[in-house]
C-alpha cells in the first residue's frame, strides 16, 4: 500500500533526526518538525483504509481526530493520549511558531511520538498483510 510505504519512508527519515543539533539550529529544528508533520499526516491517512477494511467506513472518512479515536477503539493504536497530543501539537505548530513550543515538541517527538509511530508501523504492517490475503 502506497500510503503505508510513504509513512514508513517518512518515519525512517524522522528516526535519523539529530535532536541535539536541532536545539542549536533553528532551520534544522523546523525541518524535523516538518518531517513530524508529514509522518503524522501519513500515519492517520494510512489508518483510513485499514479502518475501512475492518468495517468502520464512516470513521475512515472522518477527521483526523475521529480516525484516531476509532483506531484506538479498534486496537490499532494503544495510547490515545499520545496520538491526540500529536494532533494537538501538529495543529498548534502549523498555525504559529513559538520557540518554547518548538523545543517542547522536539522532546515529545523524540521521546513519545517516534515510539508511537514505531508501534503503529508494526500494527499496520500486520493489518495490511491481512488486507492483501
Amino acid at each position: 500500500m502506497r500510503k503505508y510505504d510513504n509513512f514508513i519512508n517518512c518515519l525512517n527519515v524522522l528516526r535519523k533526526a539529530d535532536f541535539g543539533f536541532a536545539y542549536e539550529n533553528d532551520l534544522y529544528r523546523t525541518g524535523v518538525i516538518g518531517q513530524f508533520n508529514m509522518t503524522f499526516e501519513l500515519a492517520w491517512k494510512t489508518l483510513q483504509p485499514v479502518l475501512s477494511f475492518q468495517g468502520f467506513d464512516s470513521y475512515a472518512k472522518g477527521s483526523p481526530r475521529e480516525v484516531l479515536q476509532m483506531a484506538y477503539k479498534s486496537g490499532l493504536i494503544d495510547d490515545s493520549e499520545v496520538w491526540l497530543q500529536m494532533l494537538t501539537k501538529r495543529n498548534l505548530v502549523t498555525h504559529i511558531y513559538d520557540e518554547d513550543v518548538a523545543d517542547e515538541l522536539m522532546i515529545l517527538i523524540r521521546d513519545s511520538f517516534i515510539p508511537a509511530f514505531d508501534k503503529l508501523a508494526v500494527v499496520l504492517e500486520s493489518e495490511i498483510s491481512k488486507m492483501n490475503e
